[in-house]
């Protein structure tokens, strides 16, 4: 038992390596991750069967909680405040019209009953988040089309969530009254939305007044507010996926202490949950079962791409000031990715007859929309004039350094007192020109490195200098008695 538990946690090894890699694989090309997270999930479900609907569903719940709050913190009020009204237009109306249009579609094509039909629609009727945020990341698309497509599908699950549960009641209960379900979405989303602003407001309270051991535990508790957040929406049967976008956003909008750490924090963990939720995700599919689906699969993808979501679009921005080229290039951004797997899911765990007919074919929607769209979004941009003007906004000095896309690197080293420029001012030393003190940390202070600053023992040395010159840098710190301490820091 052992040994086969060793050769598991290798496997599991290799395959998160290898995902992590293949990221920029899928970057270069614009094709969202998930497409090769799944297919490391294909692969290992080779060698271990797996077959759990509700371990699944439960891990992508939670990693969609961690995603839509890393997104909501990452998302700018300010960007989002001129196109909130067609934002919210598309994360509800266009859903909608997407569920009716599709459901349409899927009653004859898939030969189901037309609750079942409109059920299905449903599950493929939001845009992911994880798919827009990585595909868009980066590009230089104009920022107004960008930040309309990441509000839509920030907030759009919500409205799909709701969907497919209600649908899923009215399968299972058919005289339930349609009045008790419209109060039910304004109870969810109403009640979601303070719910959501609330513990934001608190989070940000209790963030920047407790003082915690160790800085290192500020996204942790930033990460259990999100958590806590969705666990309370939940107990008072509102959105729980709304209230986390929503206090991600009130964190990533307000004056908040370790703000950078927590956002590093986040961005690390949210692609940790989706290698994970799309590695099992992938586990969950039997390859054998989608080849009698296939031309369904593909039937309904191709029509979600070409007529159900530009309907949905054009429909519900007909009052908006989008052109016509702006509209199609949103029409075609609508990435599908984990959150209709995810809903997939709930019909499995529901018991109803098509379920699993339900999941293999909207895998085959999410994999087509994540290759043919994800991989064309940039390149119909720019064949729609709809480039920016300015280019893309330029990364912090601690984020280029962070990613490695620069020649420099920064260090902290600790003063001992046989070090030679110990007891000495700065301009004493004769630092090379291409080599920086940038901060002194002494008695738990930062100090500002001036010519007139003394170097004492016991202080820390934060310096930045090329990549080249390490072993100049170091020298600078060496005697004959020892080397100075150095920690390479990828980020502060």
């Amino acid at each position: 038992m052992t040994h086969l538990a060793d050769q598991i946690i290798l496997l599991l090894a290799a395959l998160l390596l290898i995902a992590v890699l293949s990221t920029k694989f899928s970057t270069r090309f614009g094709m969202p991750a998930l497409v090769l997270f799944i297919a490391a999930g294909m692969v290992l479900s080779h060698f271990i069967y797996f077959n759990n609907a509700s371990l699944t569903q439960i891990a992508g719940i939670f990693a969609l909680v961690v995603i839509l709050f890393e997104g909501g913190m990452q998302t700018s009020m300010k960007d989002i405040r001129p196109i909130l009204k067609p934002a919210l237009s598309l994360a509800t109306l266009g859903v909608l019209l997407t569920t009716v249009i599709v459901g349409i579609f899927a009653k004859f094509i898939l030969g189901v009953p037309w609750a079942e039909s409109f059920l299905f629609g449903a599950i493929v009727g939001s845009t992911d988040a994880a798919a827009v945020f990585s595909v868009l990341g980066g590009k230089n698309i104009d920022k107004r089309l960008t930040s309309t497509l990441e509000a839509e599908s920030g907030s759009n699950d919500p409205m799909a969530v709701f969907l497919t549960v209600s649908l899923i009641e009215w399968v299972q209960h058919p005289d339930t009254a349609v009045w008790s379900l419209v109060l039910s979405f304004f109870w969810e989303m109403g009640v979601g939305l303070l719910v959501g602003i609330v513990i934001g407001k608190l989070a940000v309270f209790l963030i920047n007044r407790i003082n915690l051991d160790s800085t290192g535990l500020y996204p942790v508790m930033a990460v259990g507010f999100a958590v806590l957040t969705y666990g309370v929406s939940a107990m008072v049967h509102s959105s729980g996926l709304l209230a986390v976008y929503v206090m991600g956003l009130v964190l990533g909008n307000s004056e908040l202490m370790y703000h950078r750490t927590i956002m590093n924090f986040n961005h690390g963990f949210a692609w940790m949950m989706q290698i994970a939720m799309f590695i099992l995700l992938g586990m969950l599919v039997f390859p054998q079962e989608l080849a009698a689906v296939a031309w369904q699969g593909l039937l309904l993808s191709v029509i979600l791409m070409v007529i159900a979501r530009p309907l949905g679009v054009f429909l519900s921005l007909l009052l908006s000031r989008f052109s016509f080229r702006e509209k199609t290039l949103i029409s075609w951004a609508g990435l599908r990715g984990a959150v209709p797997i995810v809903l997939a899911t709930y019909p499995l765990l529901a018991g109803l007859p098509q379920g699993r007919l339900f999941f293999n074919v909207v895998f085959f929607v999410v994999l087509t929309s994540a290759v043919i769209q994800g991989t064309t979004i940039s390149p119909l941009a720019s064949r729609l004039r709809l480039v920016g003007r300015e280019p893309a906004s330029q990364p912090s000095l601690m984020e280029l350094v962070a990613l490695g896309k620069t020649d420099s690197e920064f260090n902290h080293i600790g003063i001992e007192r046989h070090m030679p420029i110990a007891g000495r001012q700065i301009a004493e030393i004769g630092l090379p020109d291409d080599i920086l003190f940038t901060a002194i940390i002494r008695n738990k202070a930062i100090v500002t490195p001036h010519g007139s600053t003394v170097i004492e023992p016991g202080d820390t040395v934060y310096v930045l200098s090329p990549k080249s010159k390490r072993e100049e840098m170091r020298a600078i710190f060496r005697s004959g008695q020892g080397r100075a301490a150095e920690t390479d820091i990828p980020s502060v």
